[in-house]
């Protein structure tokens, strides 16, 4: 048993059961436990001298004087890339859950959906991004003048995707600025990729005489601030509130606390999930695995789902890094493949 790769199978057994005993029931595993637990004919002098040596690596260790032990992130870690049995759904399940999820032709009803359903199975907190617009081909775009430098975005693109964002301009645009701007806008860039308009409307003023030049800059600047959003920075939906008070008995209520004020504040958890727009499958942080302090005694578990082959958005579900991994992958990797033949469905029937 010289490294984390090289657990002989007695050592993989006992790790596996210690993780699953202490899932379950949340109390330090004593040796006498994991006997009966793990199927081994083996004593307890010989599972303490396995122990011994789990610790040693790093894998397990004894919280303040208890006799019994707890995994650490790298024994979770371990469990997770090796161990885990992942529990698949049966027919039955998998035939209701889609029923659940229906037809919807809003992107933002099927997130809450994906959501909602997330939390219910995992009891946990879920985080669902909205599908991405930005190969979405642009319809008709409006803009409001709101109080200050904000401005109300009406988008909706030829995909039937409608979203209203609130955005803060750098300058005061007036309500006539904006009428034109639009405009121009719609007039140009109808049926355009949406990800396309900005670089081309920067062609555009490199070309235009310079009558124009004035027009087409007001509105690259507003293309910029619409379009032009930093990747990752787009909205999400949050369920299983109601679960808070569960989940922080096992993280604290201040970490908690901090927790759900990341999650207002999109960055830090929208960055983690943005690590797995590029991923195929299941993503796994555990503890102090997100780099981030506020996260070291929770685990996320993410998986990108997608249209025709492209990534559009990513599901996700936060808890104690004490979860019960093989049901909770399960959950997230089939709502993701569910949201995926949703979203294709739709594409389909257009």
């Amino acid at each position: 048993m010289a490294s984390q790769q090289g657990l002989n199978s007695r050592a993989q057994i006992l790790l596996k059961s210690l993780v699953e005993l202490y899932v379950a029931e949340g109390q330090p595993v004593a040796s006498r436990a994991l006997v009966s637990h793990s199927g081994l004919s083996i004593s307890p002098a010989t599972v303490r001298n396995v122990l011994a040596d789990l610790e040693a690596l790093g894998l397990v260790h004894s919280p303040h004087t208890s006799a019994g032990r707890i995994p650490t992130v790298s024994g979770y870690r371990l469990f997770v890339d090796q161990l885990v049995t992942v529990q698949p759904f049966d027919d039955s399940a998998l035939e209701s859950l889609k029923h659940r999820f229906g037809e919807t032709t809003l992107k933002e009803d099927l997130s809450k959906r994906a959501s909602s359903l997330l939390s219910e199975m995992t009891n946990m907190v879920s985080v669902v991004t909205l599908p991405k617009v930005e190969e979405e081909n642009l319809h008709h775009i409006e803009f409001l003048k709101l109080a200050q430098n904000r401005v109300l975005v009406i988008l909706v693109t030829q995909e039937q995707s409608v979203q209203n964002r609130v955005i803060h301009t750098a300058k005061q645009f007036t309500e006539s600025e904006l009428k034109v701007i639009a405009n121009y806008l719609n007039d140009t860039f109808h049926g355009t990729p949406l990800a396309l308009i900005p670089e081309r409307l920067a062609q555009l003023i490199t070309e235009e005489k310079d009558q124009f030049r004035l027009l087409l800059q007001k509105a690259s600047d507003m293309t910029d601030t619409v379009f032009g959003s930093p990747k990752g920075s787009g909205d999400y939906v949050v369920s299983g509130e109601s679960n808070i008070v569960d989940i922080a008995k096992e993280v604290g209520v201040e970490k908690l606390r901090q927790l759900f004020e990341a999650i207002s504040q999109k960055q830090e958890i929208l960055h983690l999930l943005d690590q797995c727009i590029a991923a195929e499958a299941t993503q796994i942080f555990i503890g102090q695995e997100s780099g981030y302090e506020i996260l070291e005694d929770c685990s996320i578990v993410a998986a990108p789902y997608g249209k025709d082959g492209r990534i559009v958005g990513v599901l996700s579900v936060i808890g104690p890094t004490r979860m019960a991994y093989d049901r909770v992958i399960s959950a997230v990797d089939i709502t993701a493949k569910l949201m995926g033949l949703v979203l294709t469905h739709e594409q389909e029937s257009q």
